[in-house]
């Protein structure tokens, strides 16, 4: 019994690997191919419509159980109708744009969103007046599009993208997602898979288990090939807008230097399961990146105008990130910005802030060595700095360096917020 039960598993898992396999490259490829940047398949390599499959076939078809389904993209102001399964999904979305409209954690500045409005709608072309941008106050990098054109941006993904082209790279991504509408096809995958299992579990008697893994493989396998189709959207839409596409693989070596940096690192990360693996994403991007390339007369980075934007707001970002105390990334990710940073007087003085906050041996001395650095380095560090040194001044015990950096720090925030409490511990230190 358990050698069936087994077998049942090996052969659902066969079958949703196989269907992965055949589908990864030709993912990416389908958008690049029907916007014809990239030549149409060689005879050989088109699908046939032989035999039972399911996921992406190319930019129009969804194969399901061995029938296809054309989900052609949305026109520019398009909404589905209203007796359909997708209407439903839409409202929903509209509701929940209302709770963020309103909600704590948005970016609400002006000029921040004008100009993210812009990218996106550079891109994103006629389907510009469908899609609203909304910046969140969040310490990962991640963005996300709802069916109904609502997309979220946090703030760690600006914090790691290092031009517009990068930024261009992402939000065209998510601009794939809505015009092939994405959510609604999962959505009807889900639906089906979980007939699948009720069907499964009947029929056996109970082996539920093999069933809900099989289910499972095959939802993610599906979302992943929408990363992978969405991936070339994104680079579709990078050469129709000018951008270079070829930034697209450099904003995942980068996460995957983040990510190989912490010690504690968890495969099992749930934006893994539900996404290729970054270094697939890397390499294919690569290759396409440079392709397409090839077929642009011009391209360009815009990284004097994202810097322009993200430069004067980045600091509160730095904070959120430290915040995290995930400190052997947040060390990674500073290392990477100061490779061609035009500010690295504010990274070296995070880089001090981090090892004061870790505070295990020797950190000290390294927040102490990292603020001397940050001022005698190119750019502006922040005010608090003198604080910060005299605040570790203070725990090792050194009097007169810590009044003497307090003193420092309320002669340049001669108005800070904190000002009554730092005088305070000045007289302190006066009479220690």
């Amino acid at each position: 019994m358990i050698r069936t039960r087994a077998s049942i598993g090996l052969v659902a898992s066969a079958f949703v690997l196989a269907a992965c396999q055949t589908t990864e490259r030709a993912s990416y490829e389908a958008p690049l191919r029907q916007g014809q940047v990239l030549d149409p398949p060689a005879a050989a390599e088109k699908p046939t419509d032989a035999g039972p499959d399911f996921g992406l076939v190319n930019a129009d078809t969804i194969a399901h159980d061995g029938q296809y389904f054309r989900f052609a993209d949305l026109s520019p102001g398009e909404r589905p109708s209203p007796e359909t399964l997708e209407a439903g999904l839409w409202q929903s979305m509209d509701r929940a744009e209302q709770r963020i409209r309103t909600s704590g954690n948005r970016v609400e500045n002006g000029e921040l969103n004008e100009y993210l409005t812009e990218v996106t709608c550079r891109v994103a072309g006629p389907h510009c007046g469908d899609v609203r941008v909304y910046v969140m106050r969040v310490p990962a990098f991640n963005a996300s599009m709802a069916p109904n054109g609502m997309m979220q941006v946090w703030t760690g993904l600006l914090l790691r993208t290092r031009n517009e082209a990068q930024l261009a790279s992402v939000l065209g991504h998510e601009v794939g997602h809505f015009l092939r509408q994405h959510s609604a096809q999962r959505m009807k995958s889900a639906i089906e898979a979980t007939n699948f299992l009720a069907f499964f579990t009947v029929a056996t008697g109970g082996w539920g288990g093999i069933a809900g893994l099989f289910a499972q493989g095959r939802i993610l396998a599906y979302s992943r090939d929408h990363e992978r189709e969405a991936d070339g959207y994104g680079l579709l839409l990078m050469n129709r807008s000018g951008y270079d596409p070829r930034e697209a693989s450099r904003v995942w070596k980068n996460l995957i230097r983040e990510r190989d940096a912490n010690p504690e690192k968890d495969d099992r990360d749930p934006f893994l399961a539900t996404h290729p693996a970054p270094e697939e994403r890397s390499e294919i991007l690569n290759e396409l990146g440079g392709a397409v390339a090839t077929k642009m007369d011009k391209t360009e980075a815009g990284r004097d105008r994202f810097l322009e934007i993200m430069l004067p707001r980045r600091a509160a970002w730095l904070r959120d990130e430290l915040n995290q105390r995930s400190f052997e990334t947040s060390s990674e990710l500073f290392d990477i910005l100061l490779e061609d940073d035009p500010n690295p007087a504010e990274i070296l003085f995070f880089k001090g802030e981090l090892h004061r906050l870790r505070g295990d041996e020797g950190d000290e001395q390294m927040a102490l060595d990292f603020y001397t650095q940050s001022l005698e380095a190119a750019g502006t560090p922040p005010s608090d700095l003198h604080r910060s040194r005299g605040l570790v001044h203070n725990r090792r015990g050194e009097a007169a360096a810590a009044r003497q950096s307090f003193e420092a720090y309320l002669e340049a925030s001669p108005n800070a917020s904190d000002r009554l409490i730092v005088e305070d511990m000045i007289r302190r230190l006066a009479t220690s």
